[in-house]
């Protein structure tokens, strides 16, 4: 409790919750969902919440707790609406993360360039993919359409492959090659501009995957560490697209959550995650960021055997966020409480009606996909500790 008082008391007033800065053109269904999270962070830290925020309002007396919908770059450009991300100092100033480069928000940094000299953005580190490599899947990050070529042609010589739009989230935008012919198409229809500023990642195909998700979330002087699992479901044009996660949460760090009893797939993502959360942290100097995920792929390569991966990490609100608040809000309400199950769902189609005890996100027909329920909560009928 001194930790939320302390942030709380501002220099003039408790401060105030926002969500903010919200993506350009955002649809209603993701506005909602950010304004949802923030408003519970509100509640969870006793403090004002204020809709519809503008960086040129009249300033609040005790200052601004930011809920991005996107990880913030520290070196944007400093136009009049980005000068907010230089008065946000530590990680109890925002619920997300700062990064110093916009590449480092991305997949992008998941994997080694194809050489040492390949095009890079300014402030790639080269170091990153030495230290992370254990932890991820075998790929390319490419910046060109040449390496590109030449990374497809090597990695589809041990397997099929999948060719990811570093910016697309969700599972959106991905295409998976199994032949020469199919890669050739893939990578005909991807933008050579979008590589060349922001990168594209080819990396291996699992058959039977599970995806886990492994995060820490930190809010009012709390500390929830997570592992769980993530759902697809039909969206409705029938491709399968994130749809939700169900996440075991621990109040405190990573060895507090190593400390119950997980299965060995759990411990395994766990440990990948933290070495991949480490290598992020040594070679990208100026990250820091109050929520932190990672998609972690278990599944079978192209010979069969089980391998385990970091897919991509988010260092800002995400699809799990919500649960993740849950979490943090049963938490401070029951001291005693040190394990708690939580999940976040989305489901598409009128047809599809949330549990009773769910607390719903969002449900309406959006312009950009269509009739989408969203929705979230404690797991009641989840084990507890």
């Amino acid at each position: 409790m001194a930790a939320t008082l302390r942030l709380a008391e501002a220099k003039n007033g408790p401060r105030t919750v926002v969500a903010f800065p919200r993506r350009q053109n955002a649809p209603p269904h993701e506005c909602a969902s950010q304004e949802a999270l923030a408003r519970k962070l509100a509640g969870l830290l006793e403090l004002d919440f204020a809709a519809d925020y503008s960086p040129h309002d009249p300033p609040h007396a005790g200052g601004i707790y930011y809920v991005p919908s996107r990880t913030l770059v520290r070196t944007a450009a400093p136009e009049p609406f980005e000068r907010f991300v230089h008065d946000i100092r530590g990680d109890e100033d925002l619920f997300g993360g700062i990064v110093p480069y916009d590449f480092v928000a991305t997949k992008a940094i998941t994997h080694a360039l194809l050489h040492p000299d390949s095009m890079a953005p300014e402030g790639w580190s080269h170091s990153f993919s030495r230290d992370a490599g254990p932890a991820v899947l075998l790929g390319a990050t490419v910046f060109s359409m040449a390496d590109a070529r030449l990374a497809g042609i090597r990695l589809l010589a041990l397997g099929p492959i999948r060719i990811k739009p570093v910016r697309a989230s969700g599972g959106r935008g991905q295409i998976l090659a199994s032949d020469r012919r199919e890669f050739e198409e893939a990578l005909a229809a991807q933008d050579e501009e979008e590589i060349a500023r922001h990168g594209l990642v080819l990396e291996e195909h699992l058959r039977d995957v599970e995806t886990y998700s492994v995060g820490q979330a930190r809010a009012g002087g709390m500390t929830i560490s997570y592992v769980g699992t993530q759902s697809l479901t039909p969206d409705n044009e029938a491709q399968l697209v994130y749809g939700g996660s169900s996440l075991l949460c621990a109040r405190g760090g990573y060895d507090e959550l190593l400390a119950l009893p997980l299965d060995e797939a759990q411990r395994e993502a766990v440990r990948l995650a933290r070495l991949y959360d480490a290598a992020a942290q040594r070679c990208y100097p100026g990250l820091f960021a109050s929520r932190r995920n990672y998609d972690v792929a278990r599944g079978k390569d192209a010979r069969g055997r089980i391998k385990a991966g970091v897919l991509e990490q988010s260092w800002r609100a995400g699809g799990a966020s919500f649960a993740e608040a849950c979490a943090l809000e049963a938490f401070r309400a029951s001291p005693e409480l040190n394990v708690v199950r939580a999940y976040t769902c989305e489901r598409y189609g009128e047809h599809y009606s949330a549990p009773r005890d769910a607390q719903i996100v969002y449900r309406g027909d959006d312009p950009e996909t269509g009739f989408i329920t969203k929705f979230g909560a404690i797991d009641s009928h989840g084990d507890s500790e």
